[in-house]
């Protein structure tokens, strides 16, 4: 598959390495391209984005065969994900989620994250000092946002190592050409996964606790309309994977971007302003999304800015091209930890906005804070290692230095 022959391919390390400057040259051609190796349209535009992702006639079905259809682990989470639901299902099962959310588990879990992100980051200096070097990503982006969602879930500690490992499995099947190897790990982790989360929603039905299985469990039965098993243990997969995927990444690319663009990290000083360090928050998720791809069906024949979808037909939002979108966001290709407004897309829009934006955004404002003040004169030790995945976009390792104190 040549350049020449698809808008590009997902698999060129050259692409994957920048893929900004090749979204740019698609957006001055039209704002939708039909990109023939994923056998779907590809949308490039803030606005065509835009409309996607909110088009009602657009919706996440599956209308052909599925390649997964020979994994029932992966396709029982995959099905039962809120992300995956379309009305009346998604508007039952969004409620009860929003519902148990609104318990207030996004604020019980703030001193938590702080404190977590004040003790990685630490850890992060600590391993510095000794070796000269230490890897972000080892040490700070990867723990903690799954030691938040382990919190959030109630997962006991016992069962709390192998959910990283099967949160980075799982994802892979949602890229484009993946290797039977790898279909297989995702597989096996899947059916480790919901062992795991069957057991976990057995016992809390018997022994509610301050957690977010045992409140998706209390607001199902108070409403009188409970959420099935399998329901429960989809909604689990989802908060782990888009809770963990998303926030390791976006601090992953985001600390990355920082450290690149010195000036941007020097602003936001040795005790970040608050609202600065919001408005940073929500540019990494724009300058270098995490998500770069999200695919809808359509359900009915539709038209995205002046490109006909026919009913069947895929269309996917490449939303790395919307974040840079001169026509929403000036000078797009730079960094600004200021800028406001910030309409990007990273969240996504419509019904399927992420329900746990704003846990994520204490995550990340919170590994910045704690970054800034321990180790304000970080930098890179090393060319930093990209993962080959182009719809989770991250990196394998970031390694980092900074001088001793005097």
């Amino acid at each position: 598959m040549s350049g020449n022959d698809v808008p590009f391919d997902p698999k060129d390390p050259g692409f994957l390495a920048d893929p900004y400057p090749r979204f740019a040259e698609l957006r001055r051609q039209a704002d939708v391209h039909w990109h023939p190796g994923m056998g779907m349209a590809v949308a490039v535009s803030h606005r065509a984005c835009s409309a996607l992702l909110r088009d009602r006639g657009l919706g996440r079905f599956f209308v052909d065969a599925e390649p997964t259809a020979s994994f029932p682990a992966f396709n029982l989470l995959h099905h039962n994900s809120l992300l995956e639901r379309e009305p009346p299902d998604h508007t039952r099962l969004r409620s009860l989620v929003a519902a148990a959310f609104g318990r207030g588990h996004t604020q019980r879990l703030v001193p938590a994250i702080q404190r977590l992100a004040h003790e990685q980051v630490d850890e992060l200096a600590a391993q510095i000092h000794e070796h000269g070097r230490a890897d972000v990503l080892a040490t700070v982006a990867g723990p903690l946002p799954v030691a938040v969602i382990a919190e959030l879930l109630g997962v006991p500690q016992p069962l709390r190592p192998p959910l990283r490992p099967w949160s980075n499995a799982i994802v892979k099947m949602y890229e484009y050409g993946l290797d039977e190897p790898r279909r297989e790990a995702a597989e096996t982790a899947a059916a480790e996964f919901v062992a795991a989360l069957r057991e976990l929603a057995a016992h809390r039905r018997s022994r509610p606790a301050d957690d977010m299985v045992s409140d998706l469990l209390a607001v199902a039965e108070a409403d009188g309309d409970r959420l099935t098993e399998d329901e429960l243990v989809g909604t689990a997969a989802l908060l782990l994977m888009a809770g963990h995927e998303a926030t390791v990444n976006t601090l992953g690319n985001g600390v990355l971007a920082l450290l690149r663009n010195r000036p941007q990290w020097d602003r936001l000083g040795s005790e970040p302003d608050p609202e600065l360090l919001a408005t940073a928050t929500e540019e990494l998720l724009r300058f270098d999304p995490p998500l770069q791809l999200f695919e809808r069906t359509a359900t009915r024949d539709v038209e995205i800015a002046g490109h006909e979808v026919q009913a069947g037909q895929k269309i996917a939002a490449l939303l790395g091209a919307a974040a840079r979108d001169p026509a929403v966001f000036a000078n797009p290709d730079h960094l600004d930890v200021g800028r406001h407004p910030n309409p990007h897309l990273g969240f996504g829009a419509g019904i399927h906005y992420c329900l746990g934006a704003p846990l994520a955004r204490i995550e990340v404002a919170a590994v910045l804070a704690a970054l800034r003040a321990t180790l304000p004169e970080l930098q890179l030790a090393a060319e930093p290692q990209r993962r080959p995945e182009f719809v989770m976009r991250g990196l394998r390792e970031l390694w980092v230095t900074a001088p001793r104190p005097s």
